[in-house]
């Protein structure tokens, strides 16, 4: 019975995103597209959430490490009465924890980033293990997630301090913008960053006064029950944070109770699609940060030098499965031959091994499956004419390697140049002008982040204002860093986490006005 319920929940999800397949509005695909473009776009849409689709009956929780590929551990679905459970004791929380002070939060934000630098080798061994992060990385990740905590116990009060608002005349009143905790936020999150993105939303969440419910990944089990021990050990109060391990099911019931006020999702594009449109349903706010095919442009007068070690930095770090990679490079025409000549032998050059290895510089994908489903879609680009080039040196045989490739002749008529290429995948164009260089950039139906490379930074900040992107770095690859916004828009998603942005995305903005009770209306 449960297996038939399970299956027509599948087959109504199904037709739901076929639907937004099907009926996905030009503007939301990308701009000034002509009819024959749309229609591609549509394809790489219906070839997203199929994919997403493709997983929906393989929520188990397990720990497999990507390294030696074996499965060290399993983690039931919740209950649907752990579930219940879960949201009576996170909302007993929030009626409680509404009403501490700025401070009290302050000390258990501390508390938690104490922990994480205290315990660093601990925590960052966890990712090491479960998605097979480089160690190195693993670690710069943990105290991140810090630095996170750390900042919001630092601002969080003045970020939600009371604003006076402006009025045209004294009639009007006193008038003051409040910034209320509104109850429980769910967070669905991703593998790839298994520290970072919990951190990002449950560190201003609870330092606004709401409480967090956590879907994560379903390769990261042991990664969400550490935050689970990590906010206990900082003093939080019981349900105030707590990680479920729920099953696909439980997204809707967990959207549609009413003390739950919103939903954030950091996680595909087809992920989004179909959460976004279950909170929709429920009128319940929701932030997306989703996929994104971030440019590096590189202009004719840049440092090649130092621009080339940066984009094999910046498409290769963390095996290439991060959203904003750089995922396509752009070259103007002067230096494109020089350029990719260097960027291969420093891709070549590149160490693949255990990531555990301080030697090591490519670490394995996250699973033997997200290897297969890169190979599957660079095929896929092959058929429709693309060039594909192996340019990463040799790989372990054993592990979920996958050996860096450059792709290039991506021409109008291949939807793979849409498409997002999770993993060290390069596409690669020539760019005659700067003028050319925007227009490939923004011929793409993301708009995450991207970086221009240039001697002349107010050449690069032009450049950088005519990208349609949330993000834009000027000689850097796009970063993440706790006192820096970081969103993006059209196919990406919409909402922003960190900094003061985050914080107020699911509060109340309440307005008082004292008005003289003798004023005119």
């Amino acid at each position: 019975m449960a297996g038939m319920l399970q299956l027509r929940k599948v087959q109504i999800l199904q037709g739901f995103v076929q639907s937004v397949a099907r009926n996905w509005p030009q503007s939301m695909v990308s701009r000034n597209k002509t009819a024959h473009e749309t229609i591609l776009a549509r394809v790489s849409v219906e070839y997203i959430v199929n994919k997403t689709l493709r997983n929906i009956l393989l929520m188990a929780y397990a720990t497999t490490n990507p390294y030696t590929g074996e499965k060290l551990k399993t983690f039931p679905d919740a209950t649907d009465q752990e579930i219940q459970t879960a949201l009576t004791e996170a909302y007993d929380a929030f009626k409680a924890w509404r009403h501490t002070s700025f401070a009290e939060r302050a000390k258990v934000m501390t508390a938690a980033a104490q922990i994480l630098r205290r315990d660093i080798d601990k925590y960052a061994r966890l990712i090491t293990l479960e998605m097979g992060k480089i160690y190195a990385e693993a670690k710069a990740e943990t105290i991140l997630s810090a630095e996170i905590f750390e900042y919001y116990a630092a601002r969080a009060e003045a970020l939600l301090a009371p604003e006076k608002l402006p009025v045209a005349n004294a009639a009007e009143g006193d008038a003051t913008l409040i910034h209320q905790p509104q109850g429980i936020v769910f967070a669905v999150e991703p593998w790839n960053f298994p520290y970072y993105q919990v951190a990002r939303i449950i560190a201003p969440q609870l330092s606004a006064g709401n409480t967090v419910l956590l879907k994560h990944a379903s390769n990261v089990p042991q990664c969400a029950a550490a935050f689970d021990t990590l906010m206990q050990e900082a003093g939080l109060p019981k349900g105030a944070f707590r990680n479920l391990y729920a099953a696909r099911h439980h997204t809707e019931v967990i959207l549609s109770d009413p003390r739950v006020c919103g939903v954030a999702l950091t996680g595909s594009e087809g992920a989004g699609t179909v959460i976004a449109g279950i909170a929709a349903k429920a009128l319940k706010k929701s932030t997306m940060e989703l996929g994104g095919s971030d440019a590096f442009i590189v202009l004719d007068d840049a440092d090649l030098e130092k621009t080339v070690k940066w984009a094999v930095f910046g498409r290769h770090w963390n095996a290439g499965q991060v959203c904003v990679s750089a995922k396509r490079i752009i070259v103007a025409d002067a230096i494109y031959d020089r350029f990719v000549e260097m960027y291969k032998k420093g891709v070549a050059e590149l160490k693949a091994g255990d990531p555990m290895d301080p030697a090591t510089q490519l670490a394995p994908l996250s699973s033997q499956k997200a290897a297969d489903d890169l190979l599957a879609q660079v095929e896929e680009a092959k058929k429709h004419g693309a060039h594909v080039e192996v340019i990463g040196g040799p790989v372990p045989e054993k592990g979920a390697f996958f050996r860096p490739m450059l792709m290039t002749n991506l021409h109008k008529d291949n939807a793979a140049r849409l498409w997002e290429f999770f993993g060290p995948v390069t596409q690669l164009y020539r760019a005659k002008d700067d003028a050319n260089a925007i227009r490939i950039a923004n011929d793409s139906p993301y708009g995450l982040g991207g970086a221009v490379f240039t001697k002349d930074t107010k050449r690069g900040v032009k450049v950088a204002e005519q990208i349609y992107t949330g993000m834009v770095y000027v000689n850097h690859p796009t970063m993440v860093k706790a006192d820096l916004p970081f969103g993006g828009v059209a196919r990406s998603g919409y909402g922003r986490e960190l900094i003061g942005l985050g914080i107020k995305e699911f509060v109340n903005h309440k307005l008082i006005d004292v008005v003289d009770i003798d004023a005119p209306f």
